[in-house]
C-alpha cells in the first residue's frame, strides 16, 4: 500500500511527519544525537534490517536532517552525521521522551534519565511560554492564518 505525501499540506506537523513520521526515523535520529553515526552502528542498537534502514537513512540524507561525511577515523567509509536541520530535532524528541515517561512507565519502572552534562542534574520538563513568559497550555493557544502579502505594484 504506498503511503499519501503530506508534503504539500497546509499543516507543519503533517509536513514534518511526512519526513520523520515513521518511528524508525525518530529512533535512528535518536541514536545520532547519542552518537551513532555508522550505518552498522544504526543497525545493531535499532535491529533493523538493513533495506528498511537504508530507505530511512536515504530519506533523512534527502531531506537534509543528516548529511554523509568522510568517517572521523580517518578510514575510507562514509558516517551520517545531523545537519543543523537535524539538531533542530532534539527539543522535539526530548519532549516526546518526557512524555513518554510520564505515560508509559508505571511505579518502580524507570527509563534512562536525561541528564545536563556539565552538572548532572536531571533536565527540566519542556514548557510552552507566551511572549511575556506566561506557560501555555493548548487551551491557551489558536491558529490563525498569516496574513496575505501583497503583490508588488
Amino acid at each position: 500500500m504506498k503511503r499519501t505525501s503530506l508534503e504539500s499540506a497546509e499543516c507543519p506537523i503533517a509536513r514534518a511527519l511526512d519526513v520523520i513520521g515513521d518511528w524508525w526515523s525518530l529512533l535512528i535520529i535518536r541514536d545520532a544525537l547519542l552518537g551513532n553515526r555508522r550505518f552498522g552502528e544504526f543497525q545493531k542498537s535499532l535491529g533493523l534490517a538493513k533495506n528498511i534502514l537504508t530507505a530511512r537513512l536515504r530519506t533523512l540524507v534527502s531531506h537534509g536532517i543528516l548529511e554523509m561525511a568522510p568517517a572521523s577515523d580517518g578510514s575510507s567509509y562514509q558516517e551520517y552525521v545531523l545537519t543543523e536541520k537535524g539538531r533542530g530535532l532534539f527539543p522535539v524528541l526530548v519532549a516526546l521522551r518526557q512524555w513518554g515517561d510520564a505515560h508509559y512507565f508505571g511505579p518502580g519502572e524507570a527509563a534512562p534519565e536525561l541528564v545536563d552534562r556539565e552538572h548532572g542534574r536531571p533536565v527540566r520538563m519542556l514548557e510552552l511560554h507566551s511572549e511575556d513568559g506566561r506557560i501555555l497550555g493548548p487551551e491557551d493557544t489558536e491558529l490563525r492564518q498569516p496574513a496575505r502579502k501583497r503583490q508588488g505594484r
